[in-house]
């Protein structure tokens, strides 16, 4: 029972540093940041904060590290809807659980650009750099399926979630963590609804998609990814 205890404190104590690293890491940015800093809003002394974390480094690829469990938790809201995988019919659904994600993560993803400005994203790399195979690993063989049916048009389509993704994060993290709205002349639910529109229809007529010059029949009528 006392062991117990002592791991509740601690883990508590772990918590406490955490959330006030966090906070001063997102603002102040990593070099700017002091371990005596951490330990003052955390309520720690210093000796405690240094018997929990060796140093400053190992606070802030803890908390990168949290914001990445995050994002793969299974249970997860924008997770669960990529395991529909029914892009590009969910495009509206997957901007609003994106939206929601950016919306509970704001701290951490400010993390983010502080590595990217601070460490040229050391700690950062190993998750971008597989992220290609977490989307094939979950659509791939729906996409391709979809394809050879003639559902799909001749683009890529994992290519299409994944760029659809990434550009929702992007609005979303320009509009809330960096606090500019409107930032493409748009309010949120009509920039969200264009973007859907040229990644379902496309810029070009139907007949002009697959080369760039107009068709035989000079159809210009919209098409959808078909």
């Amino acid at each position: 029972m006392a062991r117990q205890r002592q791991e509740a404190k601690s883990e508590a104590a772990m918590n406490k540093a955490l959330d006030a690293a966090l906070e001063l890491l997102s603002k102040q940015g990593f070099r700017a940041t002091t371990m005596r800093q951490i330990a003052e809003d955390s309520g720690l002394s210093l000796g405690n904060l240094y018997h929990h974390f060796p140093n400053k480094e190992a606070i802030f690829q803890r908390l990168i590290d949290v914001y990445f469990e995050r994002l793969l938790d299974p249970e997860l809201p924008l997770n669960k809807l990529f395991r529909q995988g029914r892009f590009p019919e969910d495009l509206e659904e997957l901007a609003d659980a994106i939206e929601q994600v950016v919306e509970e993560n704001i701290p951490y993803i400010l993390l983010i650009y502080v590595d990217v400005i601070e460490f040229r994203g050391e700690h950062i790399h190993t998750f971008y750099e597989e992220m290609a195979a977490r989307y094939q690993a979950v659509y791939g063989d729906r996409l391709e399926a979809r394809k050879t049916r003639g559902e799909l048009g001749d683009v890529d389509p994992l290519a299409g979630v994944m760029m659809a993704s990434r550009w929702f994060f992007y609005f979303f993290t320009v509009e809330k963590c960096f606090g500019v709205p409107m930032h493409l002349g748009l309010e949120p639910r009509q920039a969200v609804k264009e973007f859907v529109r040229v990644l379902r229809y496309g810029l070009l007529p139907r007949g002009e998609q697959a080369t760039g010059q107009p068709d035989d029949e000079g159809d210009d009528t919209p098409g959808r990814m078909e």
